[in-house]
């Protein structure tokens, strides 16, 4: 079994080990599913090969803390409801692994205490890249895993993320050097 390591930034990954293949995506949704599926599209055998999507999540619940792997991640931001009653399948809700734990992600970065209590509802952990390269990775039949470090809380702190992100990449270094 082999790995491809997929952060949206370079702050997050700056602890991955220099022996494991990685791809920056660049922030949100679309930057993650075109870098991830380029990258997959790109290798000579996907046999064997794991995704492993690492990065930072705002906590969307109080007791949320530390580092998680969720079993789930919905995209947030689709109007999935209506998309369905068109007769379409909006697959915004992917398993990607045994856990309990509800990542939700969207392009909007939370701030926003109403947006959060809402989110708070289906999820436990927001980001905006994980269901991007999820998706990317289901679609190239390749199993996937996101690993998530709460960086902040989903709130007006969030906006102190840039000071919080390196406290997360060294935790995010040592699981892949771990499980890896």
């Amino acid at each position: 079994m082999h790995t491809l390591v997929v952060a949206a930034t370079a702050a997050e990954a700056a602890h991955v080990p220099a022996s494991l293949p990685l791809v920056v995506t660049g922030l949100g949704k679309t930057a993650a599913a075109v870098a991830t599926a380029r990258a997959l599209a790109a290798l000579p055998s996907l046999e064997g090969l794991t995704v492993v999507n690492i990065g930072t999540a705002g906590a969307l619940r109080d007791d949320v803390v530390g580092l998680h792997e969720p079993g789930v991640v919905l995209n947030h931001d689709i109007n999935a409801e209506v998309v369905r009653s068109l007769g379409y399948d909006p697959r915004e809700r992917l398993t990607v692994g045994t856990s309990e734990i509800v990542l939700a992600t969207g392009d909007v970065f939370v701030t926003d205490p109403v947006v959060r209590t809402r989110l708070a509802a289906q999820a436990h952990l927001v980001d905006m890249e994980g269901y991007a390269v999820a998706w990317a990775a289901h679609e190239f039949a390749v199993p996937v895993r996101l690993v998530k470090h709460v960086s902040d809380s989903a709130d007006e702190s969030s906006m102190d993320w840039p000071a919080m992100v390196e406290a997360s990449a060294v935790v995010l270094g040592e699981w892949l050097r771990e499980n890896c």
